[in-house]
């Protein structure tokens, strides 16, 4: 197999491994565990379903470490296309990286006051209820900055594809129409809330045409130039006859 179509496909592979987990850490567990302005409902949702809080938090870590080998994977693929893009690319994703981390820190957070403790003697339960609450908070305010990235690394990403020769160019727009959505989503969330809830519905969309390239390399790696027969090849140059 072609070298650049085996490092293709395992950047495919990790990519789609790092991507599994997040739909389950990032929408289905804050959509069971948050109530919107009962800090009190949202407390005991997590005190009834703090496994899946834990499975939430694991599936985001474990998502997260196998993204940076993602990007890994990624900038040694497109380095000879060109280093400064694809330096440009893995900084973008690789800022986003602590802002995830420390919104995982939230959720334990969010575990630690909801089950109480002698360290937190001090507070009643119901201001026990609101700190875990604004913990969940802070911790969607993390994942929108973090998004910001996650839409703007996909611009350098898409540069490369369409530079590259061997993924098909139109992949490379998608990743851009991908990184529209990620940027308008968390810069309405954060300039324009009222706005959000219209906004996100089409921002999801056009997010989905990330799964372009996942399914592109995953599949069908990096397209290799047809070798040419060797009695098809033509000479350089026809000598001129001597006179």
């Amino acid at each position: 197999m072609n070298e650049t179509k085996k490092q293709a496909r395992i950047a495919g592979l990790l990519y789609l491994l790092a991507s599994i987990p997040a739909p389950f850490a990032l929408i289905y567990v804050p959509n069971k565990l948050i109530v919107l302005g009962d800090a009190t409902a949202t407390a005991n949702n997590i005190r009834a379903s703090e496994t899946l809080l834990r499975l939430g938090i694991g599936c985001d870590l474990i998502g997260s470490i196998i993204f940076i080998f993602v990007v890994l994977a990624l900038y040694r693929l497109f380095k000879p296309v060109s280093e400064g893009y694809a330096v440009a690319m893995a900084t973008l994703l690789l800022i986003s990286m602590p802002i995830s981390f420390f919104s995982v820190i939230n959720e334990l957070g969010a575990l630690v006051v909801v089950n109480g403790g002698n360290s937190l003697a001090g507070f009643d339960q119901h201001q026990l209820d609101t700190l875990a609450y604004l913990f969940f908070r802070l911790r969607n305010q993390g994942i929108l900055i973090a998004q910001i990235f996650w839409g703007l690394w996909l611009f350098p990403f898409g540069i490369l594809v369409i530079r590259s020769g061997f993924i098909p160019r139109f992949i490379g727009y998608l990743l851009f129409i991908a990184g529209c959505g990620y940027v308008a989503d968390s810069l309405t969330a954060v300039l324009l809330p009222a706005y959000r809830q219209s906004v996100g519905q089409v921002a999801g969309v056009l997010e989905v045409a990330e799964l372009s390239i996942i399914l592109w390399l995953l599949i069908w790696g990096a397209r290799v130039p047809a070798a040419v027969p060797p009695g098809d090849a033509q000479p350089a140059a026809t000598a001129l006859p001597q006179p």
